[in-house]
């Protein structure tokens, strides 16, 4: 059985096409979802809306309890840690990762470079040997085959690999790194632009979009099908 972590970091609350000044990504991880549920709806999701409820912005106390040893840790800490925790513990539940993000100015919606900072940290996600110097982290989330699902939305156009804007896009640059560092590989993405522009340049992208989505749904179905099942102990 699939675990499907959501994830929406629009600043919308609601979906285009259904409510006014609605979300395009929202769109696309909702239909990934509902898609990949028609086909095996005992498959679960957790869902989490980081722009409607952004997670905390760490702090010096959050610093200094996520680097502090576990066996030296004062009480106030575990607290401190206690959202993180839950963040992780999503995290490493899910097979699937469906984050939906627009791009905000560049790069990822602050929402969600918060929940980053909140899941990227040492001996929970990601592990450091100094005495290995060449190579001194280890990702902890490479324990299993992971895939990651990037759907955003663009105002403008052009911003994919190889387009002429794609040097400004730091939006799924930054995430596949920041997933690659805590060992989640496999990256897919898709994007709707155009929002700026909108008529018809914007509903073409969309229905591409969509097509693209139903597309992944189906390979990564597959993908997992013929994936040997991990067995009982």
């Amino acid at each position: 059985m699939t675990h499907i972590l959501q994830l929406d970091a629009s600043a919308r609350p609601g979906r285009a096409g259904t409510h006014e000044h609605g979300s395009h990504s929202r769109n696309l991880t909702h239909r990934f979802v509902e898609r990949w549920q028609l086909q095996h709806p005992e498959d679960t999701v957790t869902y989490r809306d980081v722009g409607g409820t952004p997670p905390s912005f760490i702090d010096q106390r959050w610093i200094q309890a996520a680097f502090t040893p576990a066996q030296q840790q004062e009480p106030w800490m575990a607290d401190t840690l206690a959202e993180s925790d839950r963040l992780i513990d999503e995290l490493i539940a899910a097979d699937i990762l469906v984050i939906g993000a627009p791009l905000y100015n560049f790069g990822m919606p602050a929402a969600l470079k918060a929940w980053v900072d909140q899941v990227v940290r040492m001996d929970r996600t990601v592990s450091y040997d100094p005495s290995t110097p060449e190579d001194p982290f280890t990702p902890l989330l490479a324990d299993r085959p992971r895939h990651a699902v990037i759907l955003s939305s663009r105002g403008g156009a052009g911003f994919d690999p190889h387009g002429e804007m794609a040097h400004m896009n730091h939006l799924e640059p930054a995430l596949s790194t920041v997933l690659e560092f805590i060992g989640i590989t496999n990256i897919h993405s898709v994007a709707i632009e155009n929002q700026e522009e909108g008529g018809d340049a914007l509903a073409a992208s969309v229905v591409a979009a969509e097509q693209r989505v139903d597309a992944l749904v189906a390979r990564l179905q597959g993908t997992s099908q013929a994936a040997p099942k991990p067995e009982l102990a």
